[in-house]
């Protein structure tokens, strides 16, 4: 840490696994599998044609109604539903409230001395780089709050190809289902075929609604969460960059932050 700024304890946001979405899911994937390897068939619950009607059917729909570029998004996006950097919004409020602290007794130029320290937090790192660049703080705000709406966007839009998924992966199950009975319908006369056409019939309806409710709605909320986190610890990076920008006093901008945290995030800095 540069030696004027010696009494700034910038604390870092760490990646982790998402314990709680992993265990979930293994845990949910882990009982359903124990159920049908204790029933004593489970190869008869893998069907090639239900999964390609099923799994190929759903990205396929899902990728009409968006685009190529948006479904790679989402599958980018969604790896923070298992890989996130935890930084608690309490944490982050103290992290601005020592950079405000620094700009008033040292002068904004002062902070170019931490940038480097924050490399982590691109948003906050944004904010600061153009307090020292002397942009007046109402510029500040606007271009921030452009990027911070633009994340909830494109997060909002990753959201919705997710549950668009939930919602067709269950009505390609049940096309397979429909597909599987005329098949056996049609060949009534011609016992061999009807097991394989029942298989079908059962196991797409089986496999749409394991993936909807348990893959892609689970994942579309933990996404939604994430997101809403994401944007409120950002918000308060925006708020900390604006202020030092208007030059504003700490002790007000600590009570700015306390508005908008959750009352067990609020902060008492100067106390």
């Amino acid at each position: 840490m540069s030696e004027q700024a010696p009494n700034l304890r910038i604390g870092r946001a760490r990646s982790s696994i998402d314990l709680a979405t992993v265990v979930g899911l293994i845990c949910g994937f882990g009982m359903v599998g124990a159920a049908i390897v204790l029933g004593g068939s489970p190869e008869s619950f893998f069907n090639p044609p239900s999964v390609l009607i099923v799994i190929g059917g759903t990205f396929a729909i899902t990728t009409a109604c968006f685009s190529t570029a948006e479904m790679g998004r989402t599958f980018k996006i969604v790896s923070k539903a298992l890989f996130y950097s935890t930084r608690e919004p309490s944490d982050a409020a103290t992290q601005v409230l020592q950079i405000a602290e620094l700009a008033r007794k040292k002068g904004v130029l002062a902070l170019q001395n931490i940038l480097g320290s924050i490399p982590g937090e691109p948003f906050l790192h944004k904010g600061i780089s153009m307090v020292v660049d002397g942009t007046p703080g109402e510029e500040i705000e606007n271009i921030m709050r452009g990027d911070l709406q633009a994340t909830i966007q494109r997060h909002a839009k990753s959201t919705s190809v997710l549950r668009k998924m939930g919602e067709f992966s269950p009505a390609m199950g049940l096309i397979g289902t429909l597909i599987g009975l005329v098949q056996m319908l049609g060949n009534l006369d011609d016992p061999s075929t009807i097991g394989p056409s029942m298989a079908v019939a059962l196991l797409t309806t089986f496999y749409g609604a394991v993936l909807a409710n348990m893959v892609f709605l689970p994942l579309a909320a933990k996404l939604e969460r994430n997101s809403q986190q994401e944007a409120l610890i950002n918000s308060v990076y925006l708020m900390g960059a604006t202020s030092i920008g208007h030059q504003e006093n700490p002790r007000r901008l600590e009570m700015l932050l306390n508005s908008v945290l959750p009352p067990a995030q609020r902060v008492r800095y100067f106390d």
